[in-house]
């Protein structure tokens, strides 16, 4: 929802919250953990120089976690946008003692399993219908480098050489591995590395708006589509990039373009997959079908590593020769693990089950009745409001619009840490991504405390 509202909140001018404080906030003295890791680690996506120590995490159950001083927290966002369940589930935890105590682990070139064969049967049978074989891998990134790979070699192994760019979305995020870099968003994160990444084309991303402006540069680009290899996108909402969200009507529009001009499409599937818009998987909402899909995050509802790029049989059988360099050369050390089959055939015996669908139209029902709840005044601090199944997003307004690098986001993180609640914001867009599991009071309670973040924001306090 929109607000039209010209007013501007200079966040960088009135919360004030110094670095030292936020370390300080989270350092516990008695904690052994905190001060070795210190010691030991490099983070992810952290800068060490100024970060707070690290909160030390010795158990979980359901929506929470808890630290080694015995302080609860709701996982807001579900560890990185990939537990479906809760934490230490008992059914997934049963199934994958089950598999450890069979098999725990076997290459999987020349070799297979009953897991990843159920698996892969089982995906195949939610997935659209186009889609026949299975490509297993070990992450998000990788779910997309295969699914590169696939696009690519699929043109060359029948001679098409000059298929060799790839139209994406601006502003998307697709891993951090070179070729998820190199479709993704030229930024601050890629910088260093942008000059060792191969050209990709952008389309404006078709927000409200914007659609005829996405449209019209695709039909451009049909003109040059004996040089295009692939489309890559992510399906109605761009996850890292500010949870922007756009509509099925306009995506559907592209990917016809693309398929009547022989391009390949790709869904990245890694956040949207597995219930999160409210359909088991977001190109649901669509009717023409992508060519190869990419999922990995709540595949194993968010216990261990493992990723998935799903084909069509044309694209499978591209690489089908007696020349063994047609062979799609790409694996890893735990291609298709055991383990994590089991936990992933464990969160989908969950995920299909009638309670679950039921608890993700419940959050989608609490998001849209906070939304209506917000006043005027709560309403003055939001840019926009967006709202898809069970994601629900607060772009805040700033002088400087949308910025992943706006230090609203370690304010208000740090905000919603010390009262319990692990957010963790991008840039200005605060956004919600919880296990499905989460209750009604919980949500409620970090609601309240949205509220409080907007009224200390509107009204120019220090957090």
């Amino acid at each position: 929802m929109p607000n039209n509202s010209e007013k501007h909140f200079e966040i960088d001018s009135h919360l004030e919250y110094p670095v030292e404080n936020i370390r300080e906030s989270v350092f516990n003295p008695q904690s052994k953990i905190q001060n070795r890791d210190a010691e030991v680690i490099w983070h992810p996506f952290t800068q060490q120089h100024t970060a707070p120590f690290a909160i030390p995490v010795v158990r979980g159950e359901g929506a929470y976690f808890y630290d080694d001083s015995g302080k609860r927290y709701i996982d807001a966002i579900a560890s990185w946008w990939v537990n479906l369940h809760g934490h230490s589930h008992p059914y997934i935890a049963q199934k994958v003692m089950e598999q450890f105590g069979q098999l725990e682990h076997v290459i999987f070139a020349g070799f297979t399993h009953e897991p990843a064969v159920r698996l892969a049967e089982r995906l195949l049978g939610i997935l659209p219908e186009n889609h026949k074989k299975i490509f297993y891998s070990d992450n998000g990134s990788t779910s997309v480098e295969v699914a590169l790979k696939m696009a690519f070699q699929f043109w060359h192994n029948q001679g098409f050489t000059r298929k060799i760019k790839v139209i994406a979305l601006e502003n998307g995020y697709h891993g951090d591995t070179f070729g998820t870099m190199a479709v993704g968003a030229k930024s601050g994160f890629t910088a260093p590395f942008d000059p060792f990444l191969f050209d990709v084309i952008y389309l404006p991303v078709p927000v409200k708006g914007q659609e005829e402006a996405a449209l019209k540069k695709m039909e451009e680009l049909m003109a040059d589509s004996e040089e295009i290899a692939a489309f890559i996108f992510e399906p109605l909402i761009q996850g890292a990039g500010g949870m922007v969200m756009y509509e099925p009507e306009i995506l559907e529009k592209l990917l016809r373009l693309a398929k009547n001009h022989h391009i390949l499409t790709i869904a990245d599937e890694v956040m949207t997959g597995f219930g999160r818009t409210g359909k088991m998987f977001a190109t649901d909402y669509l009717t023409e079908k992508p060519d190869i899909i990419c999922l990995s995050k709540g595949l194993t509802g968010g216990t261990m590593a493992l990723g998935v790029t799903s084909c069509t049989q044309l694209i499978y059988e591209a690489f089908l020769s007696d020349d063994r360099r047609k062979t799609l050369f790409h694996s890893h050390s735990f291609t298709a693990n055991p383990l994590a089959c089991a936990a992933a055939l464990a969160s989908l015996d969950l995920t299909e089950k009638p309670e679950t669908r039921e608890k993700i139209s419940r959050i989608n029902a609490w998001h849209q009745e906070f939304e209506s709840s917000l006043t005027d005044t709560e309403n003055e601090a939001i840019a926009e409001i967006r709202i898809k199944g069970t994601i629900l997003v607060i772009e805040l307004r700033t002088e400087e619009g949308t910025s992943y690098f706006s230090n609203i986001r370690d304010i208000a993180y740090h905000f919603f840490l010390e009262r319990g609640i692990l957010m963790r914001p991008l840039g200005n867009v605060i956004y919600l991504l919880t296990p499905y599991c989460i209750s009604e009071e919980d949500m409620r309670f970090i609601y309240g405390k949205i509220k409080e973040f907007l009224a200390l924001f509107t009204s120019g306090k220090d957090v």
